[in-house]
């Protein structure tokens, strides 16, 4: 009868440590876009040094999204295609855990792409009128630590090559 109650009991705990860390690794592992489309984004850089209201904040992902649009209407379809590849394999090594977390991907995303001089001049014209249109959200004190901050990156790149 104890041998009985024994197993029972062992089994019990055995199912439920399994269970729970499906549980854990369900809930670890891809998060529903709802829950992603409401977590704040967090910022990296110069951007959380700049305590940017809550309208800048707004006003400058709307001059992104804007800015992607326009990126996106520069593509041809096959290079759309292309885009849309490279992005899904950078979803699947990182799911995959293959991609290191402070890793960064290729420098210039667009190579593979094979962009007319034409496609480049225009992605040029669009990334300068974003830089502007953000440059006239912020405030003058802003502006200067967010020209700081590009200089500081600048040097650093310079002393990096240099060695």
């Amino acid at each position: 009868m104890k041998l009985k109650t024994l197993s029972l009991i062992a089994g019990a705990i055995a199912l439920s440590l399994t269970a729970t860390s499906f549980a854990v690794e369900a809930q670890t592992a891809s998060p529903s876009p709802v829950l992603l489309a409401q977590t704040p984004q967090k910022q990296w850089g110069p951007w959380q040094e700049l305590n940017l209201t809550d309208a800048q904040k707004s006003q400058i992902q709307a001059i992104r999204q804007s800015s992607r649009a326009q990126m996106q209407a520069v593509f041809t379809p096959e290079q759309k295609a292309k885009l849309e590849a490279a992005k899904q394999a950078r979803r699947d090594q990182r799911q995959a855990g293959q991609q290191q977390p402070g890793q960064r991907p290729r420098k210039d995303k667009f190579a593979d792409l094979n962009l007319t001089e034409a496609q480049k001049t225009q992605m040029r014209q669009i990334r300068e009128s974003e830089k502007q249109q953000i440059q006239a959200v912020l405030t003058p004190e802003q502006q200067q630590k967010l020209e700081q901050f590009r200089e500081s990156i600048k040097q650093r790149r310079q002393q990096r090559n240099s060695q």
